[in-house]
């Protein structure tokens, strides 16, 4: 970098250039002879200097007020709930497949198939595993539409 002070070009901070009485005050030549030495007076100007970035600013939150990512991390996992099907002998099993289908989102045919078979053998099917609110939700339809449900915590997660 340049730098003009009182006649005398500084290159770097050994070497000191003295122009002569009468000389131009630059070392390269061509028409763009003066453009070195004003762009040198240019950055030296008063301010922070050229290429030098300023600190970047955190933003802190207020007391009571906390930041997105706070909010993240505190909030807690719900805990997952199974939406058990429960045998009955009043309901047919084409019946219970249909209601399966309809009531629970991304069922397929299959599924709902084995979970009814489950549920006609084994006494009690888990239908889906989901958040609390959801298995609630899921049950009161299931009973809704004639079917006998409940709900527990599934221990071991999803």
């Amino acid at each position: 970098m340049e730098t003009a002070i009182s006649g005398i070009l500084t290159l770097l901070p050994n070497t000191v250039f003295y122009p002569k009485p009468g000389e131009k005050q630059s070392l390269s030549k061509g028409p763009f002879a003066n453009r070195g030495v004003l762009m040198g007076i240019s950055t030296t100007g008063l301010g922070k200097g050229a290429g030098i970035l300023e600190k970047p600013v955190i933003e802190r939150t207020t007391p009571g007020r906390e930041s997105e990512f706070d909010l993240r991390k505190s909030r807690k996992i719900a805990p997952p709930y199974r939406v058990i099907l429960h045998n009955d002998n009043y309901n047919k099993r084409r019946y219970v497949v249909q209601v399966l289908l309809k009531v629970i989102p991304g069922m397929t045919l299959d599924n709902a198939v084995n979970i009814m078979q489950e549920a006609h053998y084994n006494g009690l099917a888990v239908v889906i595993i989901c958040a609390q609110a959801d298995a609630e939700e899921h049950c009161m339809q299931l009973r809704g539409n004639g079917l006998l449900s409940s709900i527990e915590p599934a221990s071991g997660g999803c």
